[in-house]
Parts: C-alpha cells; structure tokens; sequence
C-alpha cells in the first residue's frame, strides 16, 4: 500500500515534498510564472531526491495535482548493530525490524548500541533521520 495524497502544484513550497517519477522528493526550490495569453501558469521546481539525493527540475502547470508521499514519523531503539544493517525496536508498538545504516557521515558518528532515533517511513521504505 502506498500512502501518497494529493494536492495542487501551487500549494508546494520549499520544504514540502512530493513524488517525482515515483521518487519522494523534497522541494529546494519554486518559481512560478504568471498566466500568459496562451496557457497557464507554470512551475519550475528544483527538487532532490529522498532515497538518492538526486537533483530533479521539473516544469508543470501550476493547477496540475501531484503525488505527495504520507511520511509517517516514528521514534525507535537500536538493539543490534550488524555492520551494514542496524535491528531497530519501535518505541510504541515494539515491533523489531532491520533498516540500513545512515549514509551521512555525521548522523552515521552518533549511533550506538540502545540509543534512540527517529525514522520515517516513506512509501513503504524505512530510513534513519536523526538521533535523539
């Protein structure tokens, strides 16, 4: 099941994300243009790339829907660091399960046996964002 929603291009706002490709992507950057004597307004959005941190730019009407990805923001607890992997228990329903480990540098610095972090769950994935 995927949780996306929809909404109108010209609510999106630096920050929000939405689905590109069927990548979530977080908006870095708007520009929209005024309605001209043969069409609609546009938008020019520069967006990366949640998973893949790739740079994405597309151009659309402003009143077009799009996908916008439901994140759901859960805490949890490392329980076992098995190198490329992390077992994580969630802190409210307890359910034990295995995400890869961070990326980032500076996030991948403060994980430790028992510390609690925060994930997102995007569209069926898992990810770590920080550590509380």
């Amino acid at each position: 099941m995927l949780s996306v929603r929809k909404t109108s291009v010209k609510t999106l706002k630096p920050g929000s994300y939405f689905i590109i490709d069927g990548e979530p992507c977080r908006v870095v950057s708007i520009e929209k243009s005024k309605p001209g004597k043969h069409g609609a307004a546009k938008a020019n959005i520069m967006a990366i790339g949640f998973f893949d941190n790739r740079k994405r730019n597309v151009v659309m009407p402003a009143d077009r829907m799009v996908d916008v990805p439901v994140i759901d923001k859960r805490a949890a607890t490392i329980i076992a660091d098995m190198g490329e992997t992390l077992s994580l228990m969630d802190s409210e329903t307890y359910e034990t399960f295995e995400i890869a480990r961070p990326t980032d540098e500076e996030l991948a610095a403060k994980i430790a046996l028992n510390a609690e972090v925060e994930y997102w769950e995007i569209m069926g994935r898992r990810v770590i964002v920080r550590v509380k």
